[in-house]
């Protein structure tokens, strides 16, 4: 039952694991730590050092005994995380400073975590690249459970989770995300903090709870109790909706489980056109978890396997048995499904041990991706050696990021044939020649791209970058997200120019941006003429579905007509009205019936209105 005394909020943060759910909101108040402020006497300075070493030891304890947990019942990819914040710990950045705070200025310990906590922070919110940005939470995990420990509070409480909860927390931590997920209890979670690739995210991905991240103050704003209705997939969170808002959320609900129901008898049907035309559907993955999902929804391939969260929170970079064993697993995991693997794809401020480099004035276009790996060859062939020792076990493809040239190109399959002789001089197994492509990501690939298409064996258009790129964009900006626009003729040109190119030059062409997993898009992209799309696992049903009800020839036309257009908000509702034409079912969900639908601008994360 909804409750009608209390007027119905309405939140929007990140759609970041599909599904929608209702249940009553579950607060876990794991965050609110209120941080005591002291200053200390001379005495008082060397015992605070003592007992600042001691919750740091009991921390690393604590964390290794929930690693050898996680790592029973989950597997070690979740664990890795937790082994980052256990080196976290005895960083010198963090403990350094922290007893330097306590000597120099007399302050209390949780006071001087704090600080140190805030300045670490501050130099992740300068880091352009998403993942590693959401490595901030990480820092705050570290920085509490110290505190916690100093404070001599309970820490790694085992939490009892109402059945069909909606969990909602400031943010979660990797062993409470996986823990409470495992309980199988849990409806749903909604954080204030986190995005796409934050833990809550991945976690809820890998183990299909829906979960809506980024919600600004909802756990502020949600008491306990409340009845919650959140969809997964737009990122909207009810709080004691309405019945009528309710009903539609049930029907919305009722649909989603039936697509899924749906997704799982027609999972190894083909994504084919009704005129023959085939796309490959792909998923796109960073943890070893995340393949069962895939399957069970029919990725028929990994289309892209990001493998930056190895480098992650460590003081010395991956070494190339570690590289091996990861790619081995999910090659062998594939059961001889094409897997694409991206090589490094950070900056020089971001690899283990390089962390002192000068700060480059724009990151995101500095000394990044293929860059710093030709930059840093010897980091780049350890990454290059495991993964042709990987390619006995599989069927591999591997693909380099932010390729702007023919020369990087060049340079970088120059060192994986050097490799791979050094690999047959000493005599280790090494599979047969496998395709090696190319992220077309910027303006200047995709203008060249008939230039690359002669080196490279396949094309993989990543959207996100390539649209940021040419529209001169930071998504991460709110004053200028909205003008994010897929459907801008100029990219829709650029695409076709790059599907054109790999098409003359007999390579297959995919997408494994957020562009590919969006329905609205579909048609388009069937039309420009892909032969592959990745996306993440709850988008692949709902994206075959609809290829497989249309045929190319058609969506040729709507194109066409697409492009006689000029602007980006003509493109979109021309497109929007032919799908509503075609398809009986709407590419977005029934309307809140009490609520207009968002704008962009309300589309964004953590914008709320109260209904």
């Amino acid at each position: 039952m909804s409750s009608q005394a209390t007027p119905t909020l309405r939140l929007m943060g990140i759609g970041a694991s599909p599904g929608v759910a209702v249940g009553h909101a579950f607060i876990l108040d794991r965050k609110r730590i209120r941080t005591p402020k002291l200053r200390l006497a001379e005495a008082e300075v060397e015992p605070e050092r003592m007992r600042m070493k001691t919750a740091i030891d009991l921390s690393d304890r604590q964390l290794a005994e929930l690693k050898d947990q996680i790592t029973r019942t989950e597997g070690s990819d979740h664990a890795l995380i937790l082994e980052a914040h256990r080196l976290m710990l005895h960083d010198p950045m963090l403990v350094d400073e922290v007893n330097r705070l306590i000597v120099e200025d007399h302050i209390n310990a949780e006071w001087a975590v704090r600080r140190v906590a805030r300045k670490i922070k501050h130099l992740f919110d300068n880091i352009p690249d998403e993942y590693f940005r959401e490595r901030r939470s990480d820092v705050d995990y570290v920085a509490d459970r110290i505190i916690r420990n100093l404070m001599g509070q309970v820490v790694d409480e085992e939490v009892e989770v109402p059945a069909q909860a909606i969990v909602v927390a400031h943010d979660l931590s990797p062993a409470d995300a996986s823990l409470m997920s495992r309980s199988g209890r849990v409806a749903g979670f909604v954080t204030d903090l986190g995005g796409q690739t934050s833990h809550t995210a991945i976690v809820a991905r890998a183990r299909e709870t829906p979960a809506v991240v980024g919600a600004g103050r909802a756990s502020e704003q949600i008491s306990p109790g409340d009845l919650v209705a959140m969809d997964g997939i737009r990122g909207v969170i009810l709080v004691n909706p309405s019945e009528e808002q309710l009903s539609v959320f049930r029907e919305e609900q009722r649909r989603y489980q039936e697509g899924e129901r749906l997704a799982l008898t027609t999972k190894d049907l083909p994504a084919t056109s009704t005129d023959g035309f085939r796309i490959r559907l792909n998923g796109n993955m960073e943890f070893l978890e995340e393949i069962p999902s895939l399957l069970a929804h029919g990725a028929e391939g990994i289309g892209l396997y990001r493998t930056e969260f190895m480098f992650l929170d460590r003081k010395t970079a991956p070494t190339e048995e570690e590289h091996y064993r990861a790619y081995r697993q999910v090659l062998e995991a594939m059961g001889g499904r094409p897997v694409t693997i991206r090589t490094l794809d950070l900056g020089g401020d971001k690899v283990p041990g390089k962390t002192k480099h000068e700060k480059e004035p724009n990151p995101a276009m500095g000394l990044r991706a293929i860059r710093y790996c030709l930059s840093n060859r010897e980091l780049f062939r350890v990454q290059l050696r495991a993964l042709l020792r990987a390619s006995v076990h599989g069927n591999l493809r591997l693909m380099f990021p932010l390729i702007c040239g023919v020369s990087e190109l060049r340079e970088a399959r120059s060192e994986l044939e050097a490799c791979r002789t050094e690999l047959g001089r000493a005599g280790v197994p090494v599979g047969k020649r496998f395709p090696v492509g190319i992220m077309v990501e910027t303006p200047s690939a995709a203008m060249i791209a008939d230039r690359l298409a002669q080196e490279a064996d396949f094309f993989s258009v990543g959207t996100n970058d390539l649209i940021q790129y040419s529209l001169a964009i930071d998504r991460q900006n709110r004053e200028v997200a909205y003008l994010y626009r897929p459907l801008h003729l100029s990219v829709l040109r650029l695409l076709e120019g790059i599907v054109s190119a790999a098409k003359a030059a007999n390579i297959p062409v995919s997408m494994c941006g957020e562009m590919a997993g969006d329905p609205l898009y579909t048609l388009v992209l069937l039309a420009l003429g892909f032969d592959e799309l990745s996306m993440t696992s709850g988008q692949i049903p709902v994206v075959k579905r609809f290829i497989r009800r249309v045929g190319r020839t058609e969506a040729v036309e709507l194109l066409r007509g697409a492009m006689e257009l000029t602007t980006a908000e003509e493109i979109e509702r021309y497109v929007r009205m032919e799908l509503d034409r075609r398809f009986a079912e709407s590419v977005e969900p029934p309307p809140d019936p009490e609520k207009p639908e968002p704008t962009a601008h309300e589309a964004t994360p953590s914008d709320r209105t109260t209904g």
